[in-house]
């Protein structure tokens, strides 16, 4: 968790940094990192690690080094070719990313999307890295790599000229500053590969459980592309995306702390349970998980709603708004009220899906997890004309319910599911949560506006304080066991 808090806060840091430069330069730098992005989540971070972890269980030690050797070996050759391929069709995918009449400089996106491509090898590795760590129950060793690449980034972009390429080559520090410090502790515990182009048959498993994968990983990635090319046209104002940008390294901070952060180290376990076949113990920890993350991101998901504001502002270090960060503040401010109440759902879908993989039966949630992105973008074209930029949250949100109930309906008709139980817990945290909100709104109504990071900062100490203490207060009345529980941890009892 300490790892997790620490990234997602340096991310922060960074994307101040980012925020200070023109944004002009940071509208091109965001729409060009989505390709790298996109292909992150289909060949390293998403697909990869939720894909190889299952089958490197299962394996005994000598099986487990040769499937690491054999494993890295591919990731690097498919991704010198994807490197080839970036560079030759970098003017192609920059018109796919952004429409004709763009308030975004075209030839700007294209010489930074040539220069950003190697960073898809460098977090490949990582990933890599990351699984084998996180298959052995070494957490801590892994969730503080994306801690040395924030921090990498940020001394690049402060050292150096504010310039695309610098913007650009920052990334790339950054990407290889989060492989090399795994680098250690993979050698340590005895599983740092030597990477070749050898056969395994589990290589083939892995392959085959991340085909459906990157279905559903390509189809948010893309899904994402989509809203930037969105938010690229003459339509809106320039600094727009920069501002959904914002909104979304807010929105990342959450679910991974109090979402994938959990759920990373309920996966292992789910998997063991799986391989062994004992389902009742295998209901039981997805029953513990669900309830766990329901209760740290229900107020959450209302504190972000009724404090978005006062949140989006941390990225603005100046004490008065200029146009362009006006125009990124109203962007961000609205896009995460809407993307905070998707937090939830998020949560529930994010505890079912791995215990899908967990089982190898990839194909099934995946094909669920596609059909509900495509309704997303049928919602946002929906949506987004009616309610603005709280419409892009709100499609998300009625999405992931809808992914969440069918998700729940397949596992229940395999396993068994605890509806009961979950929708009591349910019951009793999402009312405390709304209480929650509802306090931290009141307060904010007396403080200054938000906008600068002053103001930004004392609501959210404030009011989100106001808003913490009464779910915390409401959930101790309720005797709720998770608070017990961490209650417990903190003690170290």
């Amino acid at each position: 968790m300490l790892g997790t808090l620490g990234s997602r806060l340096s991310g922060i840091v960074r994307q101040q940094v980012i925020n200070a430069l023109p944004p002009g330069l940071t509208d091109a730098f965001n729409a060009a990192i989505s390709i790298p992005n996109l292909l992150r989540e289909l060949l390293a971070e998403g697909a990869l690690v939720n894909s190889f972890i299952p089958v490197y269980k299962s394996l005994d030690a000598a099986e487990r080094r040769v499937l690491a050797r054999a494993i890295s070996g591919a990731l690097i050759a498919v991704n010198l070719l994807l490197l080839a391929l970036g560079v030759l069709a970098a003017p192609w995918l920059a018109r796919l990313l952004i429409p004709a009449g763009s308030n975004i400089d075209f030839q700007l996106v294209v010489y930074m999307t040539r220069l950003l491509v190697p960073f898809l090898m460098l977090i490949s590795l990582s990933a890599i890295a990351m699984g084998l760590l996180n298959a052995d129950e070494h957490f801590r060793e892994s969730s503080f790599a994306p801690v040395a690449f924030n921090l990498a980034s940020i001394a690049a972009l402060l050292v150096t000229p504010n310039t695309a390429t610098w913007l650009a080559l920052g990334w790339l520090v950054g990407g290889f500053a989060q492989l090399v410090v795994q680098l250690p502790a993979l050698s340590r515990f005895g599983v740092l590969p030597t990477p070749a182009l050898i056969r395994h048959p589990a290589l083939r498993r892995v392959l085959l459980n991340m085909l459906p994968f990157m279905l559903t990983a390509g189809a948010r990635q893309i899904l994402n592309v989509y809203v930037v090319r969105l938010l690229a046209s003459a339509q809106y104002s320039r600094g727009t995306v920069t501002g959904y940008r914002n909104a979304e390294t807010l929105f990342t901070l959450a679910n991974g702390l109090f979402v994938v952060s959990p759920a990373l180290a309920y996966f292992p376990r789910l998997s063991q349970h799986a391989a062994d076949r004992d389902w009742p113990a295998f209901r039981g920890l997805t029953l513990q998980a669900l309830r766990l993350v329901t209760f740290l991101a229900a107020p959450v998901s209302a504190l972000l709603v009724a404090l978005s504001g006062y949140a989006v502002s941390v990225f603005n270090l100046t004490s008065q708004l200029n146009a362009g960060q006006l125009e990124k503040f109203q962007a961000g401010s609205g896009i995460l009220s809407g993307w905070a109440l998707a937090l939830v759902p998020w949560a529930i879908n994010t505890i079912l899906l791995r215990t899908f993989y967990a089982r190898e039966r990839v194909a099934e949630a995946v094909t669920v997890s596609a059909v509900g992105f495509v309704l997303e973008v049928l919602l946002y074209r929906l949506l987004t004309p009616v309610f603005g930029f709280f419409g892009f949250g709100l499609a998300t949100t009625i999405s992931g319910v809808l992914v969440g109930l069918s998700l729940g309906l397949m596992y229940r008709r395999r396993l068994g599911f605890p509806v009961r139980a979950l929708l009591a817990h349910l019951l009793r945290v999402l009312p405390i949560a709304a209480l929650a909100g509802l306090a931290a709104y009141a307060v904010s109504r007396v403080l200054p506006a938000p906008g600068p990071i002053i103001p930004g900062l004392l609501g959210l100490a404030l009011a989100g304080g106001v808003g913490g203490a009464v779910y915390l207060a409401l959930a101790l009345a309720l005797r709720l066991p998770e608070l017990r529980g961490l209650l417990r941890r903190g003690r170290g009892g």
